[in-house]
C-alpha cells in the first residue's frame, strides 16, 4: 500500500500541474496561497483528515504553492449556523471558508444566494465522470450544475448479532436468507419473540428512512413538498412492517442508536448507517450481567418482497465558496487530490463510509483493504461494495420543511406504537396475544393517516 501511495503521489503531482495548463502560473511556490477548510469529521476521522491535509501541504501543495489550513472542525449544525450567519451578514459572522463539508439542505440556500462555485469551472467533464454517478448527482441539488463534490458517503445496512441468531437458527430452522427481505425479518421476529421469552428481534433505527426506502423499493414516493403520501397502498405495507410487531414486542420501540440495544442483547437485527460500525461494542452484556463476545454479521439492506434493490445514500459533500481565481483554482487542486482513490480510500477505510470514485469501488478497494486489520471494516466494505454493484442509491429530497416533516413523522409513529404497546400489555393477560392486539390497535391506523 505504501509503495502504491508513493507511486500515486509521484504520478499525481505532474498530472495536477499539467491539468492546470494556463492556470498553474497563477500559483507561486515562493508565495503560497492559503485556503481555509471547515469540516465535520471529529474523533478518529479528524486525525485521518488532518494527516491528509498535512500530506497535501508537504507534497502537491509545496510543489505548486498551496497551503490548506483547517480552521473549523465542528458538527453539521454548528457549521450550518456559522455559514448562515456569514451568508446573512450577521454581527460577529466569521466569514466564509474557501472549502467546507456541508449537506444538501444548507447547500441549496447558499447556492440560491450565489455563494457556491460551479465545480465545472475547475473540473473537466472527464474528471467529474470518475465519481460514482449517484453521489455526484446529489451534488447537483436537483438541477444540472454540480455544486457539491462527494467525499465520504454512507448507506444503511443490517447489523446482526450472529451469536444470538445462530443459537436461534439452530433451534428453529431459520437461516440467514431471512434477512434478504423485510417480510423474512418479520417472520423471524415473530418466532424469536416466542423462542426468547419475549425479546425484540428487529430495530429499524431510522423510521423515516425505513418508510422512504420502502416506498422507493415498491415504486412509489413517500415524501414531497406537499406532504407525506400516507394514502398510498404502499403505506399500509410500511405500517404493517413496523407497527404490529412493535406493539406485540418483536420489534423494538426505541429512541436511540441500535448499537445500544446490541450492547445488551435487546435486539438481534438493526437497520442503521454503515458509518456506525465503529460504535458497535466488542462485548454483549446481558441483563443478568453475563457477557459474551459480539460477533457481527453485516448484511445488505433488506428489500420488501416484490420490490427493487434500493437503499439510501447519506453523508456530507465538499463545496467551494466563490472568491478569486487563484483561491478557486487552488481549492480545485486540493479537492482533486483529496478525493482521488488513494487518499479517499485511506480516509474512509477505517470508518464504514463509502469511497466516492468508481475506481475506488473497483480493484483499488481490494488493495486498500490489505492493510485493514479489523474484520468488521473488511466486512462493511464487502457489504457496501456488493450494494454499490447491485443496488440503486436513493437520494432524499431537498426542500424547506423536510427536516420538520421527518422529525414529526418519526415522533408520531413511535408514539403510536408506544401507546398501543402499553395498552396491549395491560390487557394481554386477559385476552391473549391476538385479541389484545386487535383491541389495542383499533382505529390507530385511521387516526394516524388522518392526522398527518
Amino acid at each position: 500500500m505504501k509503495k502504491a501511495l508513493s507511486l500515486f503521489i509521484l504520478i499525481t503531482i505532474p498530472i495536477l500541474m499539467l491539468s492546470g495548463c494556463g492556470k498553474k502560473d497563477i500559483l507561486d511556490p515562493k508565495d503560497p496561497v492559503t485556503i481555509t477548510f471547515w469540516h465535520t469529521y471529529g474523533q478518529q476521522m479528524s486525525r485521518s483528515m488532518g494527516a491528509l491535509v498535512d500530506e497535501f501541504n508537504s507534497t502537491v501543495g509545496a510543489e505548486l504553492g498551496i497551503v490548506v489550513q483547517t480552521t473549523l472542525i465542528a458538527d453539521a449544525s454548528e457549521v450550518n449556523e456559522k455559514l448562515l450567519m456569514t451568508a446573512y451578514d450577521d454581527p460577529g459572522a466569521p466569514g466564509f471558508p474557501d472549502i467546507a463539508v456541508i449537506y444538501p439542505r444548507i447547500a441549496v440556500t447558499l447556492t440560491e444566494m450565489g455563494h457556491l462555485m460551479d465545480l465545472r469551472t475547475q473540473f473537466s467533464e472527464g474528471e467529474l465522470s470518475g465519481y460514482v454517478p449517484g453521489f455526484l448527482e446529489e451534488g447537483k441539488l436537483g438541477g444540472e450544475i454540480p455544486y457539491l463534490l462527494p467525499i465520504a458517503k454512507s448507506t444503511e445496512i443490517q447489523y446482526i448479532n450472529a451469536a444470538i441468531f445462530d443459537r436461534f437458527a439452530a433451534d428453529t430452522g431459520f437461516d440467514y436468507s431471512c434477512f434478504e427481505t423485510v417480510e423474512g425479518i418479520l417472520a423471524a421476529a415473530e418466532k424469536y419473540y416466542e423462542w426468547s421469552g419475549g425479546k425484540a428481534f428487529f430495530y429499524p433505527e431510522g423510521l423515516f428512512n425505513f418508510s422512504m426506502i420502502g416506498f422507493a423499493q415498491l415504486g412509489d414516493s413517500f415524501v414531497s413538498e406537499d406532504g407525506l403520501n400516507l394514502s398510498s397502498p404502499v403505506f399500509q405495507r410500511i405500517w404493517d412492517a413496523y407497527y404490529p410487531l412493535a406493539v406485540k414486542g418483536g420489534t423494538a420501540v426505541f429512541d436511540n442508536y441500535g448499537n445500544y440495544l446490541t450492547a445488551t442483547g435487546e435486539s438481534v437485527c438493526n437497520l442503521g448507517t454503515s458509518a456506525s460500525v465503529t460504535f458497535y461494542p466488542d462485548t454483549v452484556t446481558f441483563s443478568d450481567n453475563t457477557k459474551e463476545e459480539l460477533r457481527l454479521a453485516l448484511l445488505p439492506y433488506p428489500v420488501f418482497e416484490g420490490g427493487e434493490k434500493i437503499a439510501v445514500q447519506r453523508g456530507g459533500s465538499l463545496c467551494v465558496f466563490k472568491s478569486d481565481s487563484q483561491k478557486e483554482y487552488a481549492a480545485g487542486v486540493f479537492l482533486k487530490w483529496l478525493t482521488a482513490p488513494g487518499q479517499n480510500l485511506r480516509f474512509t477505510a477505517q470508518t464504514g463510509y463509502m469511497p466516492v470514485t468508481v475506481e475506488a469501488f473497483g480493484g483499488f478497494l481490494g488493495e486498500g483493504l490489505e492493510n485493514v486489520a479489523e474484520e468488521r471494516i473488511i466486512k462493511i466494505y464487502e457489504t457496501i461494495s456488493y450494494m454499490n454493484e447491485n443496488y440503486t442509491f436513493f437520494v432524499p429530497p431537498v426542500f424547506d420543511g423536510y427536516e420538520d416533516m421527518q422529525r414529526n413523522y418519526t415522533v408520531s409513529l413511535r408514539r403510536a406504537a408506544e401507546v398501543s404497546r402499553r395498552e396491549y400489555m395491560n390487557i394481554f393477560a386477559g385476552l391473549g396475544r391476538d385479541a389484545a392486539f386487535e383491541d389495542a390497535s383499533d382505529g390507530v391506523f385511521e387516526r394516524f393517516t388522518g392526522g398527518q
